[in-house]
């Protein structure tokens, strides 16, 4: 019997989860010859390092069809692989926030990083051996034919998805019916690529707001993330270099495995703050800092990505307390925004009621107690909503607030704090965005834009009973 032939492949090796991952199999000999025909696809999915067909450690399931009218077999692999990657919410081993190194014992948020971290969840491998399985006439039993299997390439998935406006390309002869989308952009390798965001690459921080930008790190280009600061004058105060293995040799050597795939880096001011004692003294210096450029370097000391310049705002005069929101977005990395103007805090309560009775029914005697009796509360559960207002903002600075209404995950993040390094419960609170929909301004139509969102804390505060 002859091999399977994939008539029909994702055009590129870098999948978000997120679209159609298709693949068409043929095998003309088995359709026009035998009975019972399907397809079969062996789907092998790996967190570690690529999948090895002949092994059965990592086949996730094995998925069949049957032949279409053009005697072929579609498969739309998306409702699977998207399983197996997911949002980063913690540090990966061997990262650090404030010195302390993450591990089992000493777990950190992904968004409070000291430097580098690996990936934990956001990337996985993908590869697929198809074969023919027909009705052998012989033994009247339906089995898998010897000689029919045919491997796919090996992909890389990742927690992003696209967008009905993103480009999909067509391939060339001899596989002109393949197609997917170019991330060519986020490949780290000249100052036009960029990290994995959508935002606008001038950013708006307090100086104790963290948050991290995220990369693509499919080959060896990236060395080193290069700090430069800026005074009011926009003048430079100095470089500052992070290295690849600033931590642990788990980041100096690239490799095979998919947790070095996509790298996250904590360049807020409050990461910074942890660890640099450059920034530390450029923040109270007479000329202080007020902004600073963040952007990837080669081994040669080159520029492989865009910069990316991060605003710190000014003290608010009105005192307006600062809300800070990081989500997921597109790319599967995190957004961040601090709402710097009015917010407004609303609690609502809902108890559970019952009637308690006057006096004591269960002692020797009887007697009138005053705090007894009447309808009372037997519990009170509370819930936060915060409605929160941004400044005048650009038409670019725009773009990430439509993603936070997309996103299914939505976190507030409290600032800088002088903790003992064991950052359990202060920072990341979920919450749900009850703003439902969002209206796109621009300079023509709106002159000077705001925007203004409202969420719910996901957790409800549990009081005592009685």
């Amino acid at each position: 019997m002859a091999n399977s032939i994939i008539e029909q492949k994702p055009l590129y090796e870098q999948l978000p989860v997120g679209q159609e991952i298709i693949y068409v199999v043929s095998n003309d000999d088995a359709v026009a010859n035998q009975t019972k025909v399907k397809f079969i696809a062996e789907v092998h999915i790996s967190g570690g390092n690529p999948p090895v067909l002949s092994s059965t450690d990592d086949i996730i399931g094995t998925f069949k069809t049957t032949p279409n009218n053009a005697g072929v077999g579609i498969f739309d692999f998306r409702n699977i692989v998207e399983n197996y990657v997911k949002a980063d919410n913690m540090a990966a081993d061997g990262s650090a926030y404030k010195t302390t190194t993450t591990s089992a014992d000493t777990p950190h948020s992904l968004h409070l990083i000291d430097k580098f971290s690996l990936n934990n969840h956001v990337v996985s491998y993908l590869r697929i051996q198809f074969k023919v399985e027909y009705l052998n006439t012989t033994t009247n039993i339906v089995e898998t034919a010897a000689g029919t299997a045919i491997d796919s390439d090996l992909s890389s998935i990742f927690n992003g998805y696209l967008k009905y406006t993103d480009i999909l390309n067509l391939g060339s002869s001899p596989n002109a019916s393949d197609f997917g989308y170019n991330l060519v952009d986020f490949n780290l390798s000249g100052i036009t690529k960029k990290f994995l965001t959508n935002a606008s690459t001038t950013q708006y921080a307090n100086t104790e707001d963290y948050g991290t930008l995220s990369m693509l790190t499919p080959d060896n280009f990236l060395a080193k993330i290069t700090l430069t600061y800026y005074d009011s004058a926009d003048l430079p105060l100095g470089t500052e270099t992070v290295n690849k293995n600033a931590l642990t040799g788990a980041y100096d050597t690239w490799g095979v495995e998919a947790n070095r795939q996509m790298l996250h880096f904590g360049c807020f001011p409050a990461n910074l703050q942890n660890w640099s004692s450059t920034f530390q003294g450029l923040l109270v210096a007479a000329n202080p800092v007020t902004s600073y450029k963040v952007q990837a370097s080669s081994t040669t000391g080159a520029s492989i990505s865009q910069g990316y310049t991060i605003n710190i705002n000014c003290p608010n005069l009105k005192d307006f307390e600062p809300i800070r929101l990081t989500w997921l977005n597109q790319w599967g990395a995190w957004d961040y925004y601090t709402f710097t103007k009015k917010s407004i805090r609303t609690t609502s309560t809902k108890g559970t009621t019952y009637t308690q009775l006057a006096g004591t029914w269960n002692e020797s005697k009887y007697r009138v107690d005053s705090y007894k009796g009447g309808k009372k509360d037997f519990r009170r559960n509370a819930t936060e909503k915060i409605k929160m207002n941004t400044g005048f903002v650009t038409e670019d600075e725009a773009v990430v607030f439509e993603e936070l209404i997309n996103s299914p995950e939505v976190y507030l993040l409290d600032g800088y704090q002088l903790d003992n390094n064991n950052a359990l419960n202060q920072y990341v609170t979920p919450v749900r965005l009850t703003t439902s929909s969002f209206t796109r301004k621009t300079k023509a139509n709106d002159r000077l834009m705001q925007y203004t969102f409202e969420i719910e804390k996901s957790k409800t505060l549990r009081t005592q009973s009685i």
